[in-house]
């Protein structure tokens, strides 16, 4: 089936946060971010992303390659190269991509017996600019 490329080669999500507690076992019941991103094109994508925090310099790159016309789920705890993102600590994300992607952030917080969870689409960087 024949399908058109979606996306933008490039993303912004502004309110990550990763609860440092957890309730039930690892890693089903770890509180966690998951980054999810979708590639429709034929080619695989590689994702660089910068970690921004509210009281230090940001950190990258972190990547991730995402296959060609498939999808990726990243736990955002899971990402420690170059370094491991806080914990209860906010945080931002910039994802930069060589083809064009769909990125959503997806919240699971497990901190009491009844779990919460919460997806956002990032914000695709469309060439305007405000002014």
């Amino acid at each position: 089936m024949e399908h058109s490329v979606l996306g933008h080669t490039r993303w912004t999500f502004s309110a990550g946060w990763i609860p440092a507690q957890s309730t039930g076992r690892e890693p089903e019941y770890t509180s966690r971010n998951v980054l999810c991103v979708l590639n429709t094109s034929s080619g695989d994508a590689c994702v660089r992303v910068t970690v921004y925090h509210e009281d230090r310099d940001p950190i990258s790159p972190y990547e991730i390659l995402v296959p060609a016309s498939r999808v990726r789920h990243v736990r955002i705890n899971d990402l420690i190269d170059p370094e491991a993102v806080p914990l209860g600590r906010p945080y931002g994300l910039v994802l930069i991509s060589d083809a064009p992607i769909v990125a959503q952030l997806v919240y699971v917080d497990t901190r009491k017996n009844n779990l919460a969870v919460a997806m956002i689409s990032g914000v695709p960087d469309v060439g305007r600019r405000s002014s």
